[in-house]
């Protein structure tokens, strides 16, 4: 949905040398630092909390003798509701006003003062920006830089199993998803030349090949 705005907005824009910058942010270890928030209710559910999903948990080393500690910071490792938590602990995440409207710059300041606030490390490494422009002769753009660090501005970007182009065509993407699956199909010309019945066949499909096609679309 994003990448459709982005494209109508500058194909429609009347206004001269219109680019867009897109920047993909990483976190260090986010699932390991959120903080449990009594006031925070999971879809306004009253007894289905925050704090009761990431309750006191004890840790130890199994192949030692230390005594266990208590951790109330973080999400339960392997946890299916952890993504979920995380999208509710990051919902806040927003601008005063529409990026449309206000300076990209300060939008990415105010993105740091949030992580700062919300115990979140920005992964400086994995962040990056991609500039989609359209024009003739693309003007030279300042790097960006957050927290001292200058970004690196990237041609392509896998974004949840999606590949995006610079020019946001599909070729990267497709190349990639056909790779994935050619590979996939072999194994399952190796598995019929052992007569495996048919079911067996459709289920290995389904699960190994069929997943790959269907996640990595958009």
């Amino acid at each position: 949905m994003d990448l459709h705005y982005i494209l109508q907005h500058l194909l429609h824009c009347n206004v001269f040398n219109t680019y867009a910058r897109i920047l993909f942010v990483d976190f260090n270890s986010t699932f390991n630092t959120i903080i449990p928030d009594p006031d925070t209710d999971l879809c306004a559910h009253p007894n289905l909390s925050v704090n009761d999903q990431l309750p006191d948990r004890q840790a130890a080393d199994s192949e030692l003798t230390s005594r266990s500690l208590t951790i109330s910071t973080g999400a339960p490792q392997g946890c299916v509701l952890s993504p979920l938590l995380f999208s509710l602990y990051t919902n806040d995440c927003t601008f005063k006003n529409s990026l449309c409207h206000q300076p990209y710059r300060q939008g990415v300041k105010e993105l740091v003062v949030w992580c700062n606030h919300n115990n979140l490390k920005l992964n400086m490494l994995k962040t990056v920006e991609m500039i989609v422009d359209f024009s003739r002769n693309p003007p030279a753009l300042p790097p960006l830089t957050i927290i001292k660090s200058t970004l690196t501005t990237v041609d392509s970007f896998k974004f949840l199993g999606t590949t995006i182009s610079q020019g946001l065509k599909w070729d990267n993407n497709i190349g990639s998803i056909a790779k994935k699956t050619k590979k996939r199909v072999y194994f399952l010309h190796q598995l019929r030349k052992f007569n495996l019945p048919h079911e067996l066949l459709k289920q290995f499909y389904l699960a190994i090949i069929e997943y790959v096609l269907c996640t990595s679309t958009v």
